[in-house]
């Protein structure tokens, strides 16, 4: 069966018409301007992103020479995390410690203040000699919270 718009009654031929219409505004308003608006708002995520990262490795070393490095005082490398995860504000946190490898250790924390995190990290690294290892790191939910894997050295 063939559409022949020319053989239409007018008032078929005007429903045809502002049905298309129709059509295209929902397309454009409906589909492709939030499409649109996504894809600009996630190239603007990036771009912040690899801001972020160009300046970390600036300072990075920078952090690394700052303060002298004091090896806990003999204490384990598990107990130097909880008790410093909990002076630095992560106890509600932080959800667990498992070894990992000879000297290392898996720490998980949960709905964690990423800049309490990364403070947390850096005195481990400056007053203990701790480094880390690997890290995985999520959102949770909330802006400025996050889950993590964090797998923490002694030197």
């Amino acid at each position: 069966m063939k559409f022949n718009y020319d053989t239409l009654a007018p008032r078929e031929q005007q429903l045809v018409k502002y049905g298309a219409i129709a059509l295209v505004v929902v397309l454009i308003f409906g589909v492709l301007m939030p499409l649109d608006s996504s894809v600009s708002k996630a190239r603007t995520r990036i771009t912040k992103k690899q801001q972020d990262l160009v300046w970390m490795k600036g300072v990075a070393p920078f952090l690394a020479a700052q303060a002298p490095v004091n090896h806990g005082n003999g204490e384990s490398l598990i107990v130097i995390v909880d008790r410093s995860a909990r002076e630095s504000g992560l106890g509600k946190s932080l959800a667990g410690t498992d070894p990992s490898g000879a000297v290392g250790i898996q720490v998980r924390l949960e709905k964690a203040p990423f800049d309490a995190v990364i403070g947390w990290l850096s005195r481990l690294s400056q007053q203990n000699g701790i480094s880390v290892e690997g890290a995985t790191i999520d959102g949770a939910g909330a802006p400025g919270l996050i889950n993590a894997a964090i797998v923490l050295k002694q030197q």
